[in-house]
């Protein structure tokens, strides 16, 4: 028999001999594999030290390498294979419906670090491109008193959406509306988290398969990454309450972001990936720009 730490060890090697993308949960070869095979053993993923040295039957083995071998010939990421994604250390439901959840406005959420900017009237919060509804369940969680909106124009992510919803004993707190934008939105809102389609068309073009098995509508941004956006910073400040803030994702388009809204006076917020991944814009400055 092998070990666990052995069927570990040799997946990543298979992985990165395969060259995979990584990037939906995991950002190498050890932990991919190391994802896939807790998994597939029914072993706690997050507790690796205890499993390590624990013996696999050549069944369970197989099915290992059954797994793997999947995901190195469909190229899918990880979660959609698993059905399964972790942000914050909470778990969701995820599949081909809707994008693999990783958004650092969760980082923001969990540490307090748009709090600053909320107040005991922050009551209305709205989760514009909810996906998979893992922000949506996450600001419900962090602020108990507010009442969410997770909204999203495709009818495939809400399905997905409601499952993380009800799975988190959250019905009541979190309303699931189809929109395009803001177009069903009347708000208002006190706080709108978004992780919108923001990759630009030269980068969408260059995405590693992973990326391209998700769906092109929750990441392609247009020629420039701006398309969506210039739409949502033009309606925001209608459906915003009079102190609201947008906390706004959009990934490595900063450049992009800063040419196309030069006058727009932004808040450039500190996460894991740096400062130049998600900004925050009050009411004021949108109204001014």
């Amino acid at each position: 028999m092998t070990t666990v730490i052995q069927l570990i060890e040799a997946g990543a090697k298979q992985l990165a001999d395969a060259g995979v993308a990584f990037g939906h949960g995991t950002a190498n070869a050890f932990d991919e594999a190391a994802w896939l095979v807790l998994w597939q053993l029914r072993l706690p993923i997050d507790d690796l030290d205890s499993a390590a040295d624990k013996s696999v039957s050549p069944a369970n083995a197989e099915r290992v390498a059954a797994l793997l071998k999947t995901r190195i010939e469909t190229r899918k990421p990880a979660a959609y294979l698993t059905k399964e994604a972790w942000l914050q250390g909470v778990s969701f439901y995820v599949d081909e419906r809707a994008i693999v959840p990783r958004s650092f406005i969760a980082e923001l959420v969990a540490d307090g670090t748009i709090d600053y900017w909320l107040s005991e009237q922050t009551l209305q919060v709205l989760d514009l491109c909810t996906g998979n509804g893992s922000l949506a369940v996450l600001a419900a969680m962090t602020y108990p008193e507010v009442h969410v909106t997770g909204a999203d124009i495709s009818t495939e992510a809400l399905e997905v959406a409601a499952i993380n919803v009800t799975r988190h004993q959250l019905d009541a707190r979190i309303t699931l509306l189809k929109s395009d934008g803001l177009a069903a939105l009347p708000g208002p809102y006190d706080l709108i988290l978004c992780n919108p389609p923001y990759v630009n068309a030269g980068s969408m073009a260059a995405l590693p398969a992973e990326y391209q098995a998700e769906p092109e509508l929750a990441l392609a941004g247009g020629t420039d990454g701006m398309d969506f956006i210039r739409t949502l910073l033009g309606a925001a400040p209608a459906v915003m309450s009079e102190q609201a803030v947008l906390v706004l994702e959009i990934g490595n388009e900063r450049e992009n972001f800063e040419a196309a809204f030069p006058q727009l006076e932004t808040i450039w917020l500190e996460t894991s990936a740096g400062d130049d991944q998600v900004l925050l814009l009050t009411r004021d400055a949108l109204m001014a720009a």
